[in-house]
């Protein structure tokens, strides 16, 4: 390799470093090159009339001081206005075949980036930045930027709001900087999730596509750029506030992780990266994802021992293995505009305690879990008469309320202590609690603490909570629900065991919203659930074969007063149930693959086994087809030279089909190669709009 080049590799997946020049130069990522390496050298640009005399190419941090016209890197300056924009010359280089740690500095700073590609080829970029210089150093910005080739020519992120989260949507490259911000104290329903782009066209399973995450929980930024030279980066940040970052000499300041993923086949292709890489953690959940009844949707805030437990007994009749008591159990909880911060266990609902609702919980053979709030307090509490300076934001003033709620400063060490005592002491006196639902349920666009801003802060703080009450109770899962999927990213999930996705349980809408938050996150961290027949959200009504089959891809729940289902739905209920635990072990290890080129009124996804020997796929019909004949069902990801058994796994309402005949085939088994599974597929039945049908295949050989 010529001298003063790194190459990593992992996973089909490459990244050529060139920092021959000083500066650490990005000359390839994407798919793994064959040997021998290109020498860099040898291809530098051209430098054009009326433009800088040197070449300038793309950096990992882009620095103004080597003619970069977009963003750079690094933002800030000294009170003196000294080093507002730095010279970072190359002094180190540490690297073998996965990792590598590249050091600059100049300017009174020191820059160390480091690198780290694995076997998933999921690269991992982060940057620590320290004052070297005598006097302040206030630090604006420190981002990691990522360019992509000329034909990555289109752009597809994730917009939403609450109750409509991760609404994909789609736009061409173009000079200039697209940005999306998150300005929420929190991830966002906003967030964009996974920044991705990609050649023209690019689907779940066609095209060549680049993606980026930044694993954070706090303010963000994602963005592609495209200068003048015709260079485009993609790049993620932190987004810092004013004052937040401010570097005495010798003190340093680290970005969060960029994840990075490369793929040639498609949405589906990043995404499996995605997924192999979080399933390789040594904190994946491993066991099997047990099958939740959440009590929101069931009883809201009318607890009331006997009628939980006969909650509690449906449930386990229908198969439940995990019981979820939600909002209203603490100290004047009776509804949501007062108590929140009281994490006492109230009295005059719960005269003796949760003990009773626990045991008859476990009696049914399943776990408790419970419902918490501890980074939110409500104005009408004892703990903010008592501390009323324990609420976050400016001083000498409150911010506006949002669902009656301020959010605690847990920067303050005494808040923070108190929600952890709080915490810590239900845990130990309930040893029964196995789960949490920890919620987090507003924005905070100016988030402050002792009178300087404070939101990067109070997500370090946010995390720490959620670490040290971890040590204490490491058996204990926790789930991150912020108002919904308003906290979705691969900072929180080193901390949780899995993600509330939304706060609808609307089946139509969920199919929109997993379908983006599988992008980044295999099923078995996101929950789904099973919601009433009329939405609660949006008023819709679904028959139970849709709304069922919507939450079987994902950590399938119930949020639905279930005694008062007819025998029919129960039995039908059952049944899902049943069908899940049985195929949870492959949906929640397979690949997860989506058919393009269908019309858009219907979507096709599946879970196909690693070694091919099994699928499950979900056939749901979004909206009425323009089509007399709905398309064939085709079936990615199989094996194409294996033989198959397919044959519908759930029943499919009697009422939800609209032909007079079904398709010869239907409801099977029919066998097929997977060639013809994929190239011709199969006829399927005219449902009705908002209906789905699941297949079970099976290889033969």
């Amino acid at each position: 390799m010529p001298a003063r080049q790194v190459y990593l590799e992992g996973g089909g997946t490459g990244i050529l470093l060139d920092v021959s020049d000083g500066d650490v130069v990005v000359v390839h990522w994407g798919s793994a090159l064959p040997a021998p390496l290109p020498d860099a050298s040898l291809l530098l640009p051209a430098v054009p009339h009326s433009m800088f005399d040197v070449p300038v190419r793309a950096s990992l941090v882009p620095q103004a001081s080597r003619g970069w016209r977009g963003r750079p890197g690094i933002r800030g300056a000294r009170d003196d206005g000294g080093s507002y924009s730095p010279l970072l010359v190359v002094e180190a280089v540490d690297a073998d075949t996965r990792r590598a740690v590249v050091r600059l500095s100049g300017d009174g700073l020191a820059l160390a980036i480091t690198l780290a590609i694995d076997e998933q080829g999921i690269l991992q970029a982060d940057a620590e930045l320290t004052n070297t210089g005598d006097g302040v150093y206030r630090l604006d910005a420190l981002e990691i930027a990522l360019p992509v080739p000329d034909r990555a020519t289109e752009i597809l992120d994730y917009a939403g709001r609450w109750a409509k989260e991760k609404q994909e949507q789609r736009h061409g490259v173009r000079f200039g900087t697209w940005t999306r911000e998150a300005r929420h104290g929190r991830t966002g329903h906003d967030a964009t999730g996974l920044l991705a782009v990609g050649t023209t066209g690019f689907g779940y399973g066609r095209g060549e596509v680049w993606g980026i995450h930044l694993g954070w929980s706090g303010d963000h930024e994602h963005r592609v750029e495209r200068i003048g030279s015709g260079t485009t980066v993609v790049a993620a940040g932190e987004l810092l506030h004013a004052g937040e970052i401010v570097l005495t000499a010798g003190e340093s300041h680290r970005t969060p992780t960029l994840y990075a993923a490369h793929s040639t086949a498609g949405l589906d292709g990043v995404s499996a990266r995605f997924h192999r890489h979080l399933r390789a953690r040594p904190g994946h959940p491993h066991s099997p994802r047990p099958v939740v009844l959440n009590t929101w949707e069931a009883v809201y805030f009318r607890h009331d021992l006997d009628e939980l437990s006969a909650l509690a007994e449906t449930a386990a009749e229908l198969g439940v293995e995990r019981f979820v008591l939600d909002d209203g159990w603490f100290l004047g909880r009776r509804r949501d505009t007062r108590g929140l911060g009281d994490w006492v266990v109230d009295p005059e609902v719960w005269p003796e305690g949760l003990g009773p609702l626990i045991e008859r919980v476990e009696a049914h053979g399943m776990r408790f879990g419970l419902w918490v709030e501890p980074e939110m307090v409500n104005e009408d509490s004892d703990v903010v008469r008592q501390h009323p300076d324990w609420i976050s934001g400016p001083a000498g003033r409150r911010s506006p309320e949002w669902r009656s709620q301020q959010v605690l400063d847990l920067v303050n060490p005494e808040a923070f202590a108190y929600v952890l005592a709080r915490l810590d002491d239900l845990l130990t006196e309930y040893p029964g609690i196995a789960f949490l639902k920890w919620d987090q349920n507003r924005d905070q666009t100016e988030l402050g603490s002792r009178g300087r801003s404070s939101t990067r802060a109070q997500t370090l703080a946010a995390y720490r909570l959620f670490d040290e009450l971890r040590a204490g109770h490491p058996d204990v899962e926790i789930e991150s629900c912020s108002s919904g999927g308003a906290r979705v990213d691969l900072g929180i999930l080193q901390r949780t065991d899995r993600v509330w996705a939304s706060d609808t349980n609307d089946a139509l809408e969920r199919q929109f919203i997993q379908r983006g938050t599988h992008v980044l996150l295999p099923p078995e961290l996101v929950g789904s659930h099973v919601g009433p027949p009329t939405a609660h959200t949006t008023g819709r009504t679904h028959d139970l074969s849709f709304r069922a089959i919507t939450a079987l891809i994902g950590h399938f729940g119930i949020e639905w007063d279930v005694r008062t289902a007819s025998d029919a739905d129960r039995a039908a209920l059952a049944a899902a149930i049943a069908f899940y635990r049985e195929h949870r072990a492959l949906l929640h290890s397979g690949r997860l693959v989506h058919a393009d080129d269908l019309d858009a009124s219907v979507g096709v996804t599946g879970v196909v086994a690693d070694d091919g020997s099994s699928a499950v796929f979900v056939w749901a019909v979004l909206a009425a087809t323009p089509a007399e004949v709905p398309p064939p069902m085709t079936f990615p990801g199989l094996d194409r030279e294996r033989v198959y058994r397919v044959r519908v796994g759930l029943a499919v309402d009697a009422h939800s089909a609209q032909d007079r005949r079904h398709p010869s085939w239907f409801p099977g088994p029919v066998e097929l190669t997977g060639a013809a599974l994929a190239d011709i597929g199969l006829p399927m039945p005219a449902l009705r709009p908002e209906h789905a049908i699941v297949f079970e295949v099976t290889a033969l050989s």
